[in-house]
């Protein structure tokens, strides 16, 4: 595929629906780093190594260094919100960075100002929107989501364009008839029907451009039939949903370790405190269920207790998401699990997670975006399951369940990268180190 990568040259746009606390403290962050001020931690595409070929080669390039992606100074970042604040006001209003430092990127922060968002109250009740389109059908609101774009990428002279969702957890609800294709998707647009979702409205009009599309939270969005089929007809990526973070990253590291002993679960219990807009609107029993049925899927894939009966087949999971403003930004979890060992003697795991939401999300949406762009320049259509290492609730091709082990999907993630590069897939079988010795004896 090295040869099929289009260069990244130009300017790239990133476009985020939602400038919350998760998208400002991106945009702050990256501005940041391009000062020099600060460093991109937790972002693969910025700080991570990839070995190459044998351990003994000593190769281990930065991800940066080894397959082509956008430079950071080369990013535009722009997006829609329900407030009319500006990036520097809202990061200020979300308190998750220091003000200091915000005070330092000023400038290009106030510059970004939000365009109005195409909002539909039903899907998220806590929230009143203020900044907000008026419409008469969702054929209409999606193309006036088309023409921002559009002008976005005129006035800044951008050469691609990839968007990230980072809006708020809408309604749970299943997909019916009118997602099956996008013939009736298209009609039901024209119809205004209203069990299309404000996050569709931006994924159909992202992918009609050819736009890469990233669903960075629960919403069914992207994981229904026709929009599937316009990534492919439109040749683009799409991939999701829901970011990875504090709870759910730690159930994916610690829960492949106790598998992979073959240790017992009886019950997983899971709390969570925060007081963010995301807090506020998943205190909503309709948008929580969104939330819910993604993060308590983690655990059963893993475990998969179909196959593990005597280990996993009576495990209790619970979790609860409460909403505590004090907390603000810095969510707090708490995770108690009942296992049991040799003979069936029981053990206790405890654990106590006080997270930065926002920290965690940040290089998140900024490695999705380079991965898009780089994904829609070797001519990736479709879902990139390789991404999966970023999201709680990976998109698959149907009828195929979802990886969920972290290092699985870090695996599959790096995998990728080598063979579009051309270089050797890495098993870890590592046989022939010591073929070679016992041929040399």
């Amino acid at each position: 595929m090295k040869t099929n990568i289009e260069p990244a040259e130009g300017k790239l746009g990133i476009l985020i629906p939602g400038l919350g606390a998760v998208a400002t403290t991106l945009i702050a962050g990256v501005e940041a780093v391009k000062k020099g001020i600060s460093k991109p931690i937790g972002s693969l595409t910025q700080m991570s190594s990839i070995r190459l070929g044998k351990r003994t080669d000593n190769r281990y390039p930065k991800i940066k260094d080894f397959v082509p992606l956008a430079d950071l100074n080369d990013i535009v970042f722009g997006g829609w919100d329900v407030y009319a604040d500006n990036v520097y006001q809202a990061a200020s209003n979300a308190k998750v960075l220091d003000q200091h430092l915000l005070d330092a990127v000023k400038e290009p922060l106030e510059a970004i100002v939000p365009m109005k968002a195409a909002f539909d109250h039903n899907y998220v009740k806590n929230l009143t929107g203020t900044h907000i389109k008026e419409f008469t059908t969702r054929y209409d609101l999606a193309q006036q989501v088309i023409a921002d774009i559009e002008n976005f990428k005129e006035k800044h002279n951008l050469n691609r364009v990839v968007l990230v969702w980072c809006g708020s957890t809408e309604i749970y609800f299943e997909e019916s008839e009118i997602h099956q294709n996008l013939a009736n998707f298209e009609q039901a647009l024209q119809n205004n029907d209203e069990r299309i979702a404000p996050s569709m409205i931006y994924a159909y009009a992202a992918l009609k451009l050819g736009i890469p599309f990233a669903n960075g939270a629960p919403n069914l969005t992207v994981d229904i039939p026709a929009l599937v089929e316009l990534s492919k007809l439109t040749n683009t990526p799409i991939a999701g949903k829901d970011f990875k973070t504090g709870q759910t990253l730690m159930k994916t590291i610690l829960a492949p370790g106790l598998t992979a002993r073959a240790l017992g679960v009886k019950g997983w219990f899971s709390t969570n405190i925060l007081g963010n807009r995301d807090g506020w609107v998943l205190d909503d029993p309709d948008n929580f269920k969104t939330k819910e049925v993604s993060k308590l899927s983690v655990l059963e894939e893993i475990f998969q207790p179909e196959i593990n009966p005597e280990l996993y087949g009576d495990m209790y999971h619970k979790v609860r998401i409460n909403y505590y403003p004090p907390r603000g930004d810095n969510k707090e979890s708490w995770d108690n699990i009942d296992i049991f060992g040799w003979l069936g003697y029981e053990m206790q795991i405890k654990i106590n997670f006080l997270c930065r939401d926002s920290i965690l999300a940040a290089p998140i949406v900024l490695d999705l975006a380079l991965f898009m762009d780089l994904a829609k320049r070797a001519d990736m259509s479709g879902i990139q399951e390789w991404l999966s290492f970023y999201l709680k609730s990976p998109q698959t091709a149907p009828g195929l369940k979802p990886e969920h082990d972290i290092f699985k999907q870090l695996i599959k993630l790096q995998n990728t990268l080598r063979h579009m590069m051309g270089e050797d897939l890495i098993t870890h079988l590592g046989l022939d180190y010591y073929q070679e010795l016992v041929e040399s004896m």
